[in-house]
């Protein structure tokens, strides 16, 4: 992999996993000191991340971590429940009933994890992934696929939010189960309704904690280290 691409992948990471959370300036001498790499590397990084709208100002006047404001998260949601549920009518649809047997069956061993702990919390999220896969592979439909795909990125450094909140976490396995069953079931009204339950449900609930408590920890940048490991702390919330 190129020196830009490494630099592009250690920093999206970063900033997904909130190690640079909003906010966070990113001097291209100071990241290429703590990737390794050189500046220009660093530079086509920064340019890069500024499309994908994770960093704002990439150029000669510094970058900035972006922040989601109340009313982007909003428009994330509208943008992904119109897509997430056409996408879940289609999969019950279309399904193989196989991996969603297995799914269903693995969400209701899920409600004994320990959602505050970091790798029953990992684990989890692994699972809600392979529902989203299994979702997207069921439906067969690029272009609705492709059109999450901005939308997915973002939402993903909103499990910040969710991170903090096992009880939600908690209610989440039961809706993602919903989802999957009705899907296996074949019930394509029943998919969708309850993917729009989840759906409103996690975006109330983000909204509720922008509310209460913005999510944003202090700002302490990592140490300087050759390279940026990925956390466990990743995650759709």
């Amino acid at each position: 992999m190129r020196a830009g691409s490494r630099a592009y992948v250690a920093l999206r990471e970063d900033i997904l996993d909130w190690r640079l959370p909003p906010g966070t300036p990113l001097g291209e001498v100071e990241q290429a000191l703590r990737l390794g790499v050189s500046r220009t590397p660093v530079r086509e990084a920064l340019a890069r991340l500024a499309a994908d709208g994770l960093v704002r100002g990439a150029g000669a006047r510094g970058a900035v971590v972006t922040d989601l404001a109340p009313a982007d998260v909003s428009d994330l949601f509208d943008l992904r429940i119109a897509v997430e549920t056409r996408l879940a009518r289609l999969a019950a649809e279309r399904r193989d009933p196989g991996p969603f047997r297995t799914l269903v069956a693995d969400l209701g061993a899920a409600v004994d994890l320990d959602l505050g702990g970091p790798e029953d919390r990992a684990a989890y999220y692994d699972l809600v992934q392979r529902l989203d896969d299994a979702i997207d592979a069921a439906a067969a439909s690029r272009f609705l696929t492709q059109s999450l795909d901005g939308v997915r990125l973002h939402l993903r450094r909103l499990r910040r939010v969710a991170r903090d909140h096992p009880a939600r976490l908690l209610e989440s396995v039961g809706e993602h189960r919903g989802v999957a069953r009705a899907i296996l079931d074949g019930d394509a009204e029943l998919a969708s309704s309850a993917t729009l339950v989840h759906l409103r449900a996690s975006l109330g609930h983000i909204l509720h904690t922008y509310e209460t408590a913005p999510p944003r920890p202090a700002l302490t940048a990592p140490a300087p280290t050759a390279s940026s490991a990925p956390s466990v702390d990743a995650p759709t919330a």
